[in-house]
């Protein structure tokens, strides 16, 4: 296999990369059992949401009530080792109430001075609950703190803890009095994680685990300083020169104005993804590959990756959707070019 590397790692380069990768394999295995004893079902949820973490990214989780959304947040900072807050979004919700906000102080001298009180978004997990029930400008206010790390109060610039990473909630049902996420705020979300209902047995061992006198308790598996070793290691891993062609081919496939594809399907797309959808393909297979205990990504992981990666940053055009296309079948037959 052909490895492709901006930096052309040595022999020796691979062989350290092999050799953690290892270890952290192990470390991961055992976070992933861990968040297994609390969550039930939603193994593809799981997998997804640590790859988004280990990549480096934020991610939105989309599902109806009741499917554990907040839960798995809440045992993802446990188990990670995380400083995790909450905030529940809602229309009265203000960028301060997010970001924090700068309070006039007297001495006992007399003397007056502004402090810094740092809001909730100064964790390294936030969960933003409901996150498209918030006004626009409340919205916009995570937007530097997503992409920049920082924020700006008061023409100050704070920095914040790391690592850090936003997994928002959205409910696809109840749209009235809510505000839809805008196309940039959108962008930043390295992946749309959707949940879904849990089979058969899997509800059966909801039952039957959770509404008993003991339930288990997240266990922390890994801390903070192991996490960013282990974002640090995705980023070195090797990535076979067949998979970057399948990402290139993938994003620039679902683009209106891709006139390479074999399929028609750039007809149907009214604007499709950028390259940081690329980039954020390029992540979040090499986390994959960790995920699964493999050492490079595949093209596979490409394929597994494509519908979360693609799904939020791309729309149809209003002839597509009046035909009964949704964005979920143009990406499946983007797919089938690769495949």
């Amino acid at each position: 296999m052909s490895v492709v590397s901006p930096s052309s790692p040595s022999d020796e380069d691979l062989a350290a990369v092999a050799e953690n990768a290892e270890r952290a394999v192990a470390r991961i295995s055992e976070a992933k059992a861990d968040i297994a004893r609390i969550i039930f079902g939603q193994e593809t949820v799981v997998e997804q949401s640590l790859v988004t973490i280990l990549a480096g990214g934020h991610g939105l989780l989309v599902g109806v009530p009741g499917l554990a959304k907040t839960k798995l947040v809440e045992t993802l900072g446990t188990v990670l080792g995380l400083d995790a807050r909450r905030i529940q979004f809602t229309p009265d919700l203000m960028p301060s109430d997010i970001l924090g906000a700068e309070v006039m102080e007297q001495s006992a001298d007399g003397g007056r001075s502004f402090r810094f009180i740092p809001g909730p978004v100064f964790s390294q997990l936030l969960m933003a609950d409901e996150i498209n029930r918030a006004s626009p400008r409340t919205q916009s206010a995570l937007l530097q703190a997503m992409q920049e790390y920082h924020v700006t109060v008061a023409g100050h610039p704070h920095d914040l803890p790391r690592p850090f990473h936003v997994l928002a909630t959205q409910n696809p049902l109840e749209q009235e009095g809510t505000y839809p996420l805008p196309e940039a705020q959108l962008d930043r979300f390295l992946m749309q994680i959707d949940v879904h209902y849990p089979d058969l047995e899997a509800e059966r061992r909801i039952l039957l685990e959770t509404t008993g006198a003991d339930q288990a308790e997240a266990q922390v598996a890994m801390n903070a300083e192991e996490l960013m070793d282990y974002q640090q290691l995705v980023r070195r891993m090797p990535v076979g020169e067949s998979v970057v062609e399948s990402i290139l081919k993938l994003v620039r496939s679902a683009r209106p104005d891709d006139t390479s594809s074999a399929t028609d399907v750039a007809d149907l797309i009214a604007w499709g993804p950028g390259p940081r959808a690329s980039q954020a393909l390029m992540l979040t297979v090499r986390a994959r590959a960790l995920v699964d205990g493999r050492l490079a990504p595949s093209i596979d992981d490409v394929l597994a990756l494509a519908e979360p990666v693609l799904q939020h940053r791309m729309a149809l055009t209003f002839a597509a959707r009046a035909d009964g296309h949704t964005v979920r079948d143009v990406i499946q037959r983007v797919k089938e070019t690769i495949a």
